[in-house]
C-alpha cells in the first residue's frame, strides 16, 4: 500500500489543508478506515482479539460494551495512541482510504493529524486562553495559519461555544465549565482538519445539558467527518449512531446498523447486553 504522507488525498485535497473541509470522497462507498484482525496486547494480555470492522464514511459509528471490553483500546488504535503506551503493542492491519496506518514508512504524527481523538476527561491547555487553545493544535503542528481570528471564529461556531466566549476569548480555557472545555477540545481538534474524529467516552463528565450540546454536534459534525464514539450508554448510541458495534472480551460481537442493533440484534449475547442480562 503507498504510505500515508502529505500527497493530495483521492479527492485531489491536501490531506494538510486547514482552511476548508476536504471533501471526502463523497459518494464513495468504502469505509473510511477499516481494521483486520486487530490484536492490542499491553504486555502479555490481549486485550483486543481479532477485531474487524469498518467506519463508514461521513457516518457515527458507536461502540459499546461493559467496562474493560476493550473499546477505549479499541479507538486507540485507529489513531496509533495505543502504541505510545510502555509495553504497548498491535498486530493485524488498519486502514485510512485503503492505506496502511501501521505501515513502516507511515508518520504516526501525520496519522492522529488525519484521524483526531477527544477524551473522555476534557484536556484543554489550561494556562493557554480559549483563542489560544484553538490554534494550539496547528501551532504544534508547523502549520500555517491564514487568518487566525476567523479560523478561532469559525471552529468555535462549529462547535456552538462562539455566541458563549466570543467576548472572552482571552480567558483560560480551563477556566470554563467541564461541558464549554469539552466543547473547546473538540474545536481544537477540527481546526487541524482531520478526516475522522474518534470520541471515547466524551459526555461521561458531563452533565445533561451539556451531554445534549455534545450529541447535537456530534451529529452536526456528521456532515464533514467520520466519527466513531465510544460510549457507556446504549440510550446516548441509539440516539447519536448511524451503527453501532457491541464488543465483549476483546471481540466484536456484532456490528449493524443502529436500528438494526437495538431491535434485532443477531447474536444472544448483543441480545443480553442491552436487554440488561449482564453488563
Amino acid at each position: 500500500m503507498p504510505p500515508l504522507d502529505r500527497s493530495p488525498s483521492p479527492d485531489g485535497a491536501s490531506p494538510t489543508s486547514v482552511n476548508e473541509p476536504r471533501d471526502d470522497a463523497r459518494g464513495n462507498d468504502a469505509p473510511k478506515m477499516r481494521a483486520e484482525g486487530l490484536r492490542a496486547f499491553f504486555g502479555t494480555t490481549e486485550i483486543l482479539k481479532g477485531v474487524s470492522l469498518d467506519l463508514a464514511r461521513r457516518q457515527v459509528t458507536s461502540v459499546i460494551g461493559p467496562s474493560g471490553c476493550g473499546k477505549s483500546t479499541l479507538v486507540r488504535c485507529l489513531n496509533r495512541m495505543h502504541e505510545v503506551v510502555a509495553g504497548a503493542s498491535v498486530r493485524g492491519r488498519v486502514t485510512l482510504d485503503g492505506r496502511d496506518i501501521y505501515a513502516r514508512d507511515v508518520d504516526p504524527v501525520l496519522v492522529r493529524r488525519r484521524v483526531g481523538m477527544v477524551f473522555q476527561r476534557p484536556n484543554p491547555f489550561p494556562t493557554m486562553s480559549v483563542r489560544e487553545n484553538v490554534l494550539a493544535g496547528l501551532r504544534i503542528n508547523g502549520l500555517p495559519i491564514d487568518d487566525p481570528e476567523a479560523l478561532v471564529e469559525k471552529c468555535l461556531r462549529n462547535v456552538f461555544l462562539w455566541d458563549e466566549v466570543k467576548d472572552a476569548l482571552a480567558r483560560l480555557g480551563g477556566t470554563l465549565s467541564t461541558g464549554q472545555q469539552q466543547r473547546l477540545c473538540i474545536a481544537r481538534c477540527i481546526a487541524l482538519e482531520p478526516e475522522v474524529i474518534l470520541m471515547d467516552e466524551p459526555c461521561s463528565a458531563l452533565d445533561p445539558v451539556a451531554t445534549a450540546k455534545i450529541e447535537e454536534l456530534i451529529q452536526e459534525l456528521s456532515e464533514r467527518f467520520t466519527i466513531a464514539i465510544v460510549t457507556h450508554s446504549m440510550q446516548q448510541a441509539a440516539r447519536v449512531s448511524d451503527f453501532t458495534a457491541f464488543i465483549y472480551q476483546g471481540e466484536l460481537v456484532e456490528l449493524a446498523t443502529t436500528d438494526d442493533l437495538f431491535t434485532n440484534p443477531k447474536n444472544r449475547r448483543t441480545e443480553d447486553y442491552i436487554t440488561g442480562r449482564f453488563g
